[in-house]
């Protein structure tokens, strides 16, 4: 997943950042609001992680904003409020969850996990398709009923497949997906990395078609 943290304590940034980005999502991090309207019209974002008090403004301006724009992003609100007035606030103007500083980041994991579940209208974690079994929250592959493994990249370029099957992701795209502004990588890593999870979900009667031109899908065979 790509997510966007907005927040301006560094210190707790940082701890947020190493967190999310050991579990192999991508993470771009914005100090203010400014920034943060700069990443969300270049970039998709599958959720982001929102602070209220910014050196140039209220987290809730840039919440409304997104939501008046008809922005559906999923948006956990990360405040050091705790008034109930607070909290319901924020959730009028769209926020999916709301989450009070200081916090366990096992915590926020696991309500990042529920509000992408709600958003993506499914009741648990799995995913099928064919032979091929996909827990994105253990990180565990199945194929045919036999555990394959996978490295970091190669599980989340699964995981953008299978959100969308038949869907075509451009070589451009997929580098957005899969990192940050910060990481320095050309298109040709993508072709690596479709070339290597081919191999890993072979008999699964389910491929990665190469749409001449375009770019790749997934489909059943």
């Amino acid at each position: 997943m790509r997510f966007l943290l907005v927040e301006d304590n560094l210190s707790l940034a940082a701890a947020i950042l190493d967190r999310l980005r050991l579990d192999g999502h991508v993470v771009d991090h914005a100090e203010n609001i400014s920034v943060a309207e700069e990443f969300v019209v270049t970039a998709d974002y599958d959720l982001i992680l929102l602070d209220i008090m910014l050196p140039d403004g209220d987290g809730r301006t840039f919440l409304k904003t997104q939501r008046d724009h008809l922005s559906e992003t999923p948006v956990i609100v990360l405040t050091a409020r705790s008034e109930v007035s607070d909290r319901v606030g924020v959730l009028d103007l769209g926020a999916d969850d709301y989450l009070t500083k200081p916090f366990d980041f096992a915590e926020l994991e696991a309500r990042c996990r529920a509000v992408l579940r709600r958003r993506g209208g499914r009741p648990s974690n799995q995913k099928r398709i064919g032979a091929l079994n996909f827990d994105p929250l253990s990180g565990v592959l199945e194929v045919a009923g036999v555990d394959v493994p996978l490295r970091n990249k190669e599980l989340r370029l699964l995981e953008i497949f299978l959100a969308a099957p038949d869907q075509i992701f451009s070589k451009a795209r997929l580098v957005d997906r899969l990192f940050s502004y910060d990481e320095e990588v050309s298109e040709n890593a993508i072709e690596v990395y479709v070339a290597r999870l081919r191999k890993k979900i072979t008999g699964s009667g389910v491929e990665i078609q190469t749409v001449r031109g375009l770019g790749y899908r997934m489909r059943t065979q």
